[in-house]
């Protein structure tokens, strides 16, 4: 215990600035170059510690990439993952991108998620020296996390969810909040709703034709009447429809995304949709394409024991217990608990302002990140052989 503690003091300025480094490269989920560019910097790094790579070579995304440590091992792994994508443009953050003032780092992506990933990479190395061979040990970097794997038509998801089947856990390495981790999220479902009316010039719109932008109207506000945090919610966050301000638009589009909690709240979801699409204005119709999904991470008790295992291994070594709590937001920890692959979510760096152009980490957070991973590892089978 002595040998992890001191080396994780030891290594930590380390991967503080391989964190910096990796943050200065821009990776916005679209820009392969970028995100390619960021996995490099860790295969490099695997590469000299002799741990074997492996990476799918995707056109549309950056390459997802699997890193293993002590491979050689018949036992089943451990399995740790994050995604290098980010949801900012390039220069959104000026230049340099990254900036450091006291115990903050600010720069695209530095909570969400690179911190959480290079905290991965670190506890990894600290068990790696000081000797832990009992596992193999996977790091899982995703690479179109942020659009929920879409670009990649849901391949990079799959490729993770794959390589980690036989895991005996799976950390997922999202920003955490307090001493908290995240045991139950929402998931998301997007539909594109396309009305076709009929035109007519603006003038003769009393004596005839269909306004596919009232009939749209008349949807949306059906549609966000789902406003409950503990169950369905719906936004409808684009809109497009209409030719020329003197003519009673014929074509109206717009898209609806829901978060729901549980499958019987997406089978809700399934069926008021249809229904929705049936309900027209007289001469309109309208056909719904759904273009977007992710699972909902329900409650579990698999992840609920993990949880108290690691609870269990940081009382003994002083280190903060994690009380579980739900997120609204979606995850590939969804995914991995669906698959039925204990899960415990969102147990990286700490920081705030996600997904704006003033998100920052704490530095002192990444050691933090750190500890609580390689505790978790290196006493997993000893707290087994306790339970």
């Amino acid at each position: 215990m002595e040998n992890l503690l001191e080396l994780l003091n030891l290594s930590e300025p380390e991967f503080i600035k391989f964190w910096y480094d990796i943050s200065l490269i821009e990776s916005p989920t679209e820009y392969k170059t970028g995100v390619d560019s960021v996995a490099e910097r860790f295969v490099s790094f695997a590469n000299k510690m002799n741990w074997q790579v492996e990476k799918l070579e995707l056109d549309t995304v950056g390459d997802p990439v699997v890193i293993t440590m002590n491979h050689a091992s018949f036992k089943r792994p451990i399995s740790l993952s994050g995604h290098i994508d980010t949801v900012h443009s390039v220069g959104s953050f000026g230049e340099p991108c990254v900036r450091i003032e006291n115990n903050k780092m600010f720069g695209p992506g530095v909570m969400d998620c690179k911190g959480g990933t290079v905290a991965a990479l670190y506890a990894m190395y600290v068990l790696d020296r000081i000797g832990y061979n009992e596992r193999p040990i996977q790091l899982l970097l995703q690479t179109d996390e942020e659009v929920n794997s879409l670009l990649s038509d849901k391949k990079t998801i799959e490729y993770i969810c794959d390589k980690a089947k036989d895991s005996e856990f799976f950390l997922n390495c999202e920003s955490i909040k307090g001493d908290t981790a995240v045991l139950f999220r929402k998931g998301i479902i997007r539909f594109c709703f396309k009305i076709k009316g009929k035109a007519i010039h603006a003038s003769r719109c009393a004596e005839g034709g269909a306004s596919a932008i009232l009939d749209a109207a008349h949807k949306i506000i059906k549609l966000e009447g789902f406003k409950d945090n503990d169950g369905i919610t719906c936004t409808c966050g684009i809109i497009n429809g209409g030719s020329k301000p003197n003519t009673v638009p014929e074509y109206c589009e717009f898209i609806a995304e829901f978060r729901f909690a549980s499958e019987d709240q997406l089978q809700v979801i399934r069926r008021f949709v249809d229904d929705l699409a049936k309900n027209n204005l007289p001469e309109c119709s309208t056909s719904v394409e759904e273009i977007g999904f992710r699972y909902a991470m329900e409650k579990n008790e698999n992840n609920y024991k993990l949880l108290e295992s690691l609870n269990e291994i940081y009382k003994r070594h002083n280190l903060p217990v994690l009380s579980s709590r739900g997120s609204l937001g979606g995850s590939d920890a969804a995914d991995v608990t669906v698959k039925g692959i204990p899960c415990i979510d969102s147990i990286g760096v700490a920081g705030d302002f996600i997904h704006t152009a003033s998100e920052f980490a704490y530095i002192s957070s990444l050691k933090e990140a750190a500890s609580r991973i390689a505790y978790a590892i290196y006493y997993f089978d000893e707290q087994k052989e306790i339970l």
